[in-house]
């Protein structure tokens, strides 16, 4: 048999196996990804609302929605889970807001593949402590290279204000889209 037969031959074979292990890795694994990814967000949810005690998750919102209920079983508010584009890829956080939807009461950015000691300043404190309390009305703002002096301005990261301004329009979007299903009357 010619060699250059052989070599394909050979190399078709590992392709295949190759490719059917990998198939067989990633139907195993998926599930316990998102298992993973599911409790991940369950615990961030109370990290956001500190007050609340349990939630059940809104399914008509057309984004992932939670309602959090105090001890009293009243509505304390709701954890917002939203992504957009960073810097580098996708960020996905969870936003706690109060029930008017007027305030922050915190954010969690739950995956981000943002540059190494730049971009993933985003998870760290200061930048996070900033959105504690913060205003939503009439949008979240920011500022580059000062201190914020409005209720809903938060400052940029120095050499990451892509992903601090990619952070803030996450949640500008996702906040605009959770009022618009608030006056349709879809928040029950």
């Amino acid at each position: 048999m010619n060699k250059v037969v052989q070599m394909l031959l050979v190399l078709t074979s590992i392709g295949i196996i190759s490719g059917g292990l990998l198939a067989v890795v990633s139907g195993w694994a998926d599930p316990l990804i998102a298992a993973n990814q599911k409790a991940a967000t369950e615990a961030a949810i109370f990290r956001v609302k500190p007050e609340g005690k349990k939630y059940e998750q809104i399914k008509n919102a057309g984004f992932e929605l939670y309602k959090v209920m105090n001890e009293n079983d009243q509505n304390s508010g709701y954890a917002l889970v939203y992504q957009g584009n960073g810097f580098s890829g996708k960020i996905r956080l969870i936003a706690g807001l109060s029930e008017d939807l007027n305030n922050i009461s915190a954010i969690e950015v739950l995956d981000q593949v943002e540059t190494p000691g730049l971009g993933t300043k985003i998870v760290e404190e200061p930048f996070t402590s900033q959105f504690l309390k913060l205003e939503t009305s009439p949008k979240i703002d920011w500022v580059k290279g000062e201190k914020p002096d409005k209720p809903n301005e938060i400052q940029t990261i120095t050499g990451a204000t892509i992903s601090s301004k990619a952070v803030v329009a996450i949640l500008n979007d996702g906040i605009s889209r959770l009022k618009k299903l608030r006056e349709s009357g879809g928040l029950k």
